[in-house]
């Protein structure tokens, strides 16, 4: 008798799939009927007709056949958890039964097939996770019984077609991570049923439709990460059954409607990363489902209500960044289950209210970036198990709390930018699970605490800026996975411990403006992951080992205003990242090394200024096209000023000052113009300022205007040291460091 023609159409989308796995193995087309193969489900009546076709999760790879569509009787199929590719075909539309259509997670391209849209019983279609493209075909309105359409990672494009609207049975729609553009259609109202409407990650555009006020049965509002702009519609108010509500991310503008406090079972409120303005209305308060609120990163204003101290179940509490001035509530330290708190970078004032010691739950303390003034709860980690706590840049004072660690899952600290004073608690520096440890910028006192590198999680330490003294210990080589260590702006004393050259991992080392004696060990640069260091405003002596030449990935090296002599190392030649340099104020002597004029990378600045240098300018630097700031100031360098230096486009500023230079200045436009304090103390130059070299006088040189330039460019280098300074305490790449440096002058010398 042979197979029948469903068991045909079966062994012909057989062909078309690679099997790797053989678990297609028992499709015999010497049966009579496909009803006993794997995955293959049939009616049990007389006349046996296949019914069900799940081939999920089976490695399949290859192409869909049009040989699907003679599974007319067909209610269900999955092929989903594959890598089946190319197109849907349009035959799938004859399968005038299917129920239900499963084709996620595969590898399917090319546009949805209109003939979907004849299959008026599909209740379920999810095509979740392919490669589809194109938009939604507008008869996709014609699925009146379809209930479930999932469609989330795709590349579909377009509008959603109005024939949505027309979809009263669908309850679930998620086509999240696709490009869909457009207004969302004011239809979508029309969904009665609708549940779900996932649309994150899109490229929606316009108003959100006040229309959705009338899903009744919504819960989930899932637009996050589009280009919504206009108000948030006071409408939503109406969706009572709403448990979650994610619009961050957008454009929104206006204030928060007070009628999002009538939605009494949200339990999670995101509004953040819009431009919402105005105060946060009482009515949030009555949100008394709410588990998660979230309205950062807006400009909203005014104080924090009071009233959402009622919401006794609130878990999180985000409100930073936005312009919220006031005290902060008393009553958020009875919340009882609130675990994490951000409302930091706003205008807050006022004490930490004391209460904050008692929560148990709380994990997470972020108020950094207010004007909280008065001392920090002294038992605050004593009941709960903090594991961030950042406070930074307020006027607090007093002293650390001792218990912070107390349940040893504090992974950051970050008390800096405050007035404490005394000495770290070795509550502190015996946590072990510490990764940041920032108490920068405070009046802190003490030795440096050995404890801390028992720390084998610590990758960053910052004690700048404060009152430690004594030696920096040995210990410290025991901090293995520190990346970055900034003790600069102390009292520090001793040599430099050469146990600092077991930090394979140390990408920013800062101990300027120190009392730092003896030589740089050699040791340090074995740390070859190094990307800035910092040695400035010391007393170190001796020789700069040519072991600097192996910091491969250094982009910053400061040793300026210490005792440090003999020749530059050529192997400073090697550091072809470097894009700012600073050896002045040293007795260096000797010539310039003509490797300098190698490191292409140099931009923002190359200051050898104020040393014992000789000899003539390389003419190498010339190479330096992308050089800033060039200072050879008060050494005793002879000759020309090379006429390479034609090349130096894109200085702003130099200083030539106090050396035995002779002879005409190159013809950059900059030197023509700079005033003649840049060059004075010098033998014979001519040119620019100085009148043309025959004995002419200047051509345009305005004597009233050198002491200005000269003025402007010693603020601007003092500026450039001082942002770096600034700019190093975060990890910043150099070229946005330029950027910033050029923000931070705000005025060309060329001016």
């Amino acid at each position: 008798m042979g197979l029948n023609a469903e068991g045909q159409f079966l062994l012909d989308i057989r062909s078309g799939i690679g099997d790797t796995n053989n678990h297609l193995g028992n499709w015999n087309p010497n049966d009579s009927t496909p009803c006993g193969w794997k995955g293959v489900n049939c009616t049990s009546d007389y006349n046996q007709v296949v019914r069900c076709l799940n081939l999920s999760s089976m490695n399949l790879s290859g192409s869909l056949s049009p040989s699907i569509g003679g599974l007319v009787h067909l209610t269900f199929l999955n092929l989903s958890f594959n890598v089946l590719s190319r197109n849907i075909p349009g035959e799938i539309g004859n399968c005038s039964s299917l129920e239900a259509l499963h084709l996620n997670n595969n590898l399917f391209v090319g546009q949805l097939p209109v003939e979907l849209a004849k299959l008026s019983c599909l209740t379920a279609l999810n095509i979740a996770n392919n490669r589809i493209s194109g938009p939604f075909p507008d008869q996709i309105g014609n699925l009146l019984s379809l209930s479930l359409l999932i469609a989330y990672s795709n590349n579909i494009t377009g509008p959603l077609p109005a024939s949505f609207g027309n979809l009263k049975n669908l309850r679930i729609f998620r086509a999240g991570q696709n490009l869909i553009s457009g207004s969302l259609p004011s239809e979508i109202g029309g969904c009665e049923s609708l549940e779900y409407l996932g649309l994150a990650q899109n490229q929606f555009s316009g108003e959100i439709p006040k229309e959705i006020g009338m899903l009744q049965n919504l819960t989930d509002l899932v637009l996050w990460s589009n280009q919504l702009s206009g108000f948030i519609p006071v409408e939503l108010g109406n969706c009572t059954n709403l448990r979650t509500l994610a619009l961050y991310d957008n454009k929104l503008v206006g204030p928060i409607p007070q009628e999002l406090g009538d939605l009494l079972f949200l339990r999670k409120l995101y509004l953040y990363r819009n431009s919402l303005n105005g105060a946060i209305p009482k009515e949030i308060g009555n949100l008394s489902s709410a588990v998660e609120i979230d309205f950062s990163e807006n400009e909203l204003t005014g104080e924090i209500p009071v009233e959402l101290t009622k919401i006794s179940g609130l878990q999180l509490l985000y409100i930073f960044e936005n312009k919220l001035h006031g005290v902060i509530p008393d009553g958020l330290t009875t919340l009882e289950n609130l675990a994490k708190l951000d409302l930091s970078i706003n205008y807050l004032s006022g004490a930490i209210p004391i209460g904050f010691q008692h929560m148990k739950q709380l994990i997470m303390l972020q108020l950094f970036s207010n004007s909280l003034s008065g001392a920090i709860p002294q038992a605050l980690g004593v009941y709960s198990k903090l594991w961030v706590v950042d406070l930074s840049n307020n006027y607090l004072t007093g002293e650390i709390p001792r218990h912070l660690c107390r349940n040893e899952n504090l992974i950051l600290l970050n008390l800096g930018s405050n007035n404490l004073k005394g000495c770290i608690p070795t509550g502190v520096t015996n946590c072990k699970p510490l990764v940041k440890l920032h108490l920068a910028a405070n009046a802190l006192v003490g030795n440096f605490p050995s404890d801390l590198c028992k720390m084998v999680n610590l990758s960053s330490l910052e004690l700048y800026q404060n009152m430690f003294t004594g030696p920096i210990p040995p210990e410290i080589g025991q901090c293995h996975v520190l990346q970055r260590l900034h003790l600069s702006g102390n009292y520090f004393t001793g040599e430099l411990p050469k146990q600092i050259g077991k930090l394979s991992q140390l990408v920013s080392f800062n101990v300027s403006s120190n009392l730092l004696t003896g030589v740089i060990p050699a040791e340090i640069f074995s740390c070859k992951m190094l990307q800035r260091l910092d040695l400035t405003r010391n007393s170190f002596v001796g020789t700069v080992p040519s072991e600097i030449g192996a910091l491969s990935q250094l982009e910053i090296l400061e040793l300026s205003e210490n005792q440090l002599s003999g020749d530059i190392p050529v192997e400073v030649g090697n550091l072809s990242r470097l894009t700012y340099l600073q050896m002045g104020g040293n007795l260096f002597s000797g010539e310039i090394p003509v490797t300098l004029g190698g490191i292409l990378s140099l931009q923002i600045a190359l200051n050898l200024s104020c040393n014992n240098l000789s000899g003539p300018i390389p003419t190498e630097l010339g190479n330096l096209v992308l050089l800033e700031f060039l200072l050879l100031n008060n050494n005793h360098l002879s000759g020309e000023i090379p006429d390479s230096f034609e090349k130096l486009s894109s200085l702003l500023g130099c200083n030539f000052s106090n050396n035995d230079l002779t002879g005409a200045l190159p013809s950059l436009s900059l030197f023509q113009k700079t005033g003649m304090d840049s060059f004075s103390g010098n033998k014979g130059l001519c040119g620019g300022p100085f009148g043309n070299c025959n004995g002419s006088p200047p051509f345009s040189f305005h004597p009233s205007d050198a002491g200005g330039k000269s003025v402007r460019i010693g603020k601007i280098i003092a500026i450039i040291s001082a942002v770096i300074v600034l700019l190093s305490h975060f990890f910043i790449p150099a070229d946005a460091l330029s950027q910033k440096i050029a923000i931070a002058l705000g005025a060309r010398t060329n001016e």
